[in-house]
């Protein structure tokens, strides 16, 4: 009789936490999404891979894990996890969120441009994360930094304005870099860490931050002149109409995502950003 209750306790205990586990996935696959709460001028993303429709985004689209985002030159995003944390995409950058859906650290990729990241975290409690670069690792435990992929080589400047990084090399072996508040390292594909001394911020981050100021004030002007807010209108290069999808039928307006025509090649093998890069904010060449 014992034995009998016990077992009976037992199957209890796991059917319930079976269903536990089916409630609770799918709040798990929502927490994983990036909320954005600003938006300006030319902002896409993918949902299928390069290969995939370009679809403009919109405030009431969350970006799910493996999803690539795309600003224009005129192009502008900021969103919010689960935890608080937030990450702004600048112009001309390509990155993609969660690139790794089993890596729950991994917050994202950035194939090319800038991209500004704070991580949230209690005092005292460490807060995992970390983002990628064609020729970086970069983890953080609860931070604000920089990171700026310079051209298709994959050139790679971190900047850490609070907390504490570590820098791993991708494609070179040696020690990692760990930065405190005010310096920067530049990682060059072909050149092992050792050899990249941290430093204070250049000019490069400098002229970065101008960028970011310029943003922030035009985002300021359309609120105040009470105008559509950021993402208040679909982006994209299609306008408020959006371009015709690959199959050629017209696209909507309003809160569905809208086409903006055909995806660049994709990276393939060694990642490697499509399309053209901006040019390094330092200019070619600047070092640290």
């Amino acid at each position: 009789m014992l034995r009998r209750s016990t077992l009976t306790r037992t199957v209890h205990r796991l059917l319930v936490a079976a269903t536990l586990v089916v409630c609770l996935a799918p709040l798990r696959a929502q927490d994983a999404a990036a909320r954005p709460t600003e938006l300006a001028g030319d902002v896409s993303f993918l949902r299928d891979g390069q290969n995939g429709y370009k679809w403009a985004l919109n405030l009431g689209t969350d970006v799910k894990p493996g999803w690539i985002v795309k600003t224009g030159k005129d192009g502008y995003a900021k969103f919010q996890v689960s935890d608080g944390s937030t990450f702004e995409v600048f112009p001309n950058s390509e990155i993609t969120f969660r690139a790794d859906p089993g890596n729950w650290t991994h917050l994202l990729n950035v194939w090319i441009g800038h991209i500004k990241v704070i991580i949230q975290h209690l005092p005292g409690v460490a807060n995992p994360n970390n983002v990628t670069s064609p020729t970086a690792v970069i983890s953080v435990r609860g931070t604000i930094f920089d990171v700026i992929v310079e051209d298709l080589d994959g050139t790679t400047l971190v900047s850490l304005d609070e907390g504490l990084v570590q820098v791993h090399h991708r494609m070179q072996p040696g020690p990692d870099k760990f930065l405190n508040p005010g310096e920067a390292v530049r990682i060059f594909p072909n050149m092992p860490l050792a050899k990249a001394a941290a430093a204070p911020a250049n000019i490069a981050m400098r002229l970065a931050r101008v960028v970011q100021d310029g943003i922030y004030e035009m985002l300021r002007q359309r609120n105040v002149g009470g105008g559509p807010g950021p993402g208040g209108v679909p982006t994209g290069t299609g306008g408020s109409q959006g371009d015709k999808g690959k199959n050629g039928g017209s696209t909507g307006t309003g809160g569905s995502p809208t086409p903006t025509g055909g995806a660049p090649t994709p990276p393939g093998g060694a990642p490697t950003p499509p399309g053209g890069a901006p040019p390094p904010p330092g200019g070619p060449g600047g070092g640290i």
